[in-house]
């Protein structure tokens, strides 16, 4: 009998190539936003995870971006958002109508800075709620590392001494409408939008899922510590174009990108082109839902394009509708139509406009039914109902 010696096949030397750590740390963070946060653009992705991470080496930076989720509508996300960020950043503090004292106090005091979630911030800077300069100061003051907020503090004997108080720290806003627009160049802003019937999430479960995402968290907390002396000091190169006030906001994101490794430095300085060239528009309440309704059931129909001015007469002509009579028994004029739809998407991320159309050897502006589809199915209530 003839013995015949197997030999095992050569092991493959070429172990699959890993991830950095720190790409590994940015990639579980977004994995963990996307099963609980619809955001409107992949950019929105990156951004939220840079600015989850960044919060852990803030004194790393010479600024700090505020990140705003902002949205025309209540039940878009807005909430849900800020939820996950609480359980991802360091030292949460969860402000809803703070009054500035108790902010700055927080801040400045010896117990560790908070990282400040300020949720319904239309509640301080809406129509209704007046300026609210003292708020308004605190938020812009602690945009730099240098920025204090003075105030006259009586020294028990009824003298008064100016006292500065540290206000550097990370925030997060929410709400309805929009900001100020010194708040809003400080801001990575996010416009969110209503979920769409296809766009599915896992419902937060505040006991189940808070561990993991402490868990995750903790994680990220350590990479930081590892790569807290590379950043300090370090100046990321910035997407040409990106300058003054926008490469203040970004540059701390971009330097996390950078250190994180893998493909994060390049999917940063893409969410970076295309979130600071993206149009900045004001969102407004149901009012602008009634205009989308009213335009997808009774204007467009089947049209897939229409002048404004055939627009502007379709609605003016409808019954019980607000078009005939907007304000001091003026109608619905093309200025105040483009307006209202610029401040919606469309499913590029790109705010609503007038557009050329040819007709008949002429060209007219109007718009197209394509722009208005993603906000119909977003904000509209299904046909017919």
């Amino acid at each position: 009998m003839t013995l015949t010696t197997v030999h095992p096949a050569p092991a493959d030397t070429e172990a699959p190539e890993q991830a950095p750590e720190g790409a590994a740390v940015l990639d579980a963070v977004e994995a963990f936003h996307r099963r609980f946060n619809v955001f409107p653009s992949e950019a929105a992705f990156v951004a939220v995870v840079l600015w989850d991470a960044h919060a852990h080496l803030l004194d790393t930076f010479d600024a700090t971006p505020r990140i705003a989720f902002l949205s025309p509508e209540p039940g878009s996300g807005k909430s849900r958002a800020l939820e996950i960020v609480e359980t991802l950043v360091p030292a949460p503090m969860v402000a809803v109508n703070a009054s500035p004292a108790a902010l700055f106090r927080a801040v400045s005091g010896g117990e560790g800075r908070p990282t400040i979630l300020f949720d319904e911030i239309d509640t301080v800077f809406g129509p209704k709620a007046g300026e609210n300069e003292e708020l308004r100061g605190f938020i812009n003051a602690g945009h730099r590392r240098s920025g204090v907020t003075y105030r006259c503090v009586s020294d028990g004997a009824g003298n008064q001494a100016v006292v500065a108080f540290p206000s550097y720290c990370a925030l997060a806003v929410a709400g309805l409408g929009n900001l100020p627009d010194t708040i809003l160049t400080r801001s990575v802003v996010i416009r969110m939008r209503r979920r769409a019937r296809s766009e599915k999430v896992e419902p937060f479960r505040a006991r189940l899922h808070t561990v993991e995402g402490h868990a995750i968290r903790d994680r990220l907390a350590a990479w930081a510590d590892t790569v807290r002396d590379r950043i300090t000091g370090a100046f990321p190169v910035m997407p040409d174009g990106v300058t003054d006030r926008p490469a203040d906001v970004w540059e701390p994101l971009l330097a996390v990108a950078d250190a994180a490794g893998g493909d994060w430095p390049e999917r940063a300085r893409a969410a970076c082109i295309e979130m600071v060239t993206a149009s900045e528009t004001d969102d407004k309440a149901s009012l602008g839902i009634r205009l989308l309704t009213d335009l997808r059931d009774h204007v467009f129909g089947d049209i897939p394009r229409l002048p404004t001015a055939a627009i502007l007469e379709q609605l003016r002509s409808l019954d019980e509708a607000p078009w005939g009579d907007m304000t001091n028994g003026r109608p619905l004029d093309a200025r105040g139509l483009g307006q209202m739809l610029r401040e919606y998407m469309t499913d590029g991320n790109r705010p609503i406009v007038a557009r050329n159309i040819k007709t008949a050897g002429t060209v007219l502006k109007g718009y197209y039914a394509d722009d208005l589809a993603d906000a119909w199915s977003r904000y509209c209530p299904p046909p017919g109902s």
